[in-house]
């Protein structure tokens, strides 16, 4: 571990100084943020993940929601597995995914271990560029693309930081590194936001029936971001994913005059 300095001598190094232990900090905290959600996962190994039976109009979407930002959709016999993260949960106990979405390539997010334990000869993996040269076979996709992987429709689109940074004028997730991900299933539009915060993009999504979007103070939303968000998406139900110690009851409360948009809050830890 690196030492950390004492603070003495001319105003340049006083800086230079103060400069390094703001990294260290930072860097300190989001080491001590991703070792306390791997504490809290243990701690629920024994718990199954929670799952919701959504009916759409050409059939059932099942959502498991295995934590963090790991998700599982599964309809008409094709499974599509979101960010899946060995710290989790056992990947070569889950279901084998025709379809593996992994937006950005943050450790939580990408984990070439779990995704190999769920892929099948046949699975199409589909990444964001930045992070598709780790995981072999993987197809990118960029901002604005459109695929179809085992029959589903996919568009990627925008998710970065407008205002969290890591340090000045480096955000967390810079803009066009990162994918969100737009799908159909059972006739439902999904959206699963990805990393990012209320970007003007989300305005463009239009007849999204389901939303997962991510509250994580500093790396995505606040509750009051996450309502705006939900304000310019307008889904039928909206699950908050990747919420960490978030109080998910704060998005909730701010969305209680839009009974349009059913708050949904699940078990993700």
């Amino acid at each position: 571990m690196t030492d950390i300095p004492f603070i003495f001598g001319t105003e340049e190094a006083i800086m230079a100084s103060v400069t390094f232990l703001e990294s260290w900090f930072r860097v300190a905290c989001c080491a001590a943020a991703l070792a306390l959600v791997a504490v809290a996962a243990v701690a629920r190994a024994g718990e199954p993940p929670e799952k919701d039976l959504l009916k759409g109009p050409a059939g059932d979407l099942e959502v498991t929601f295995v934590g963090h930002g790991s998700l599982i959709l599964s309809a008409g016999g094709v499974v599509v597995h979101v960010d899946p993260w060995g710290k989790l949960a056992d990947y070569g106990a889950l279901p084998k995914a025709d379809v593996v979405l992994v937006t950005h390539e943050h450790q939580d997010h990408l984990d070439p271990k779990a995704i190999a334990a769920v892929c099948k000869a046949s699975t199409r993996v589909i990444a964001s560029a930045a992070a598709v040269a780790q995981i072999p076979g993987a197809a990118a996709m960029a901002n604005g693309d459109q695929a179809v992987a085992a029959g589903v429709p996919i568009e990627a689109v925008p998710a970065y930081n407008l205002r969290h940074e890591r340090e000045p004028g480096v955000p967390y997730h810079p803009k066009g590194r990162g994918n969100g991900y737009v799908l159909t299933m059972a006739g439902l539009r999904i959206y699963v936001a990805g990393d990012t915060e209320n970007v003007p993009e989300m305005k463009a999504l239009a007849g999204v029936d389901v939303a997962f979007l991510p509250m994580n103070v500093p790396y995505t939303m606040t509750p009051e971001m996450a309502a705006d968000a939900a304000l310019m998406v307008r889904p039928k139900i909206l699950y908050p994913y990747h919420f960490g110690e978030t109080d998910t009851s704060r998005l909730a409360a701010l969305l209680k005059d839009h009974p349009e948009i059913e708050v949904r809050i699940r078990r993700m830890p």
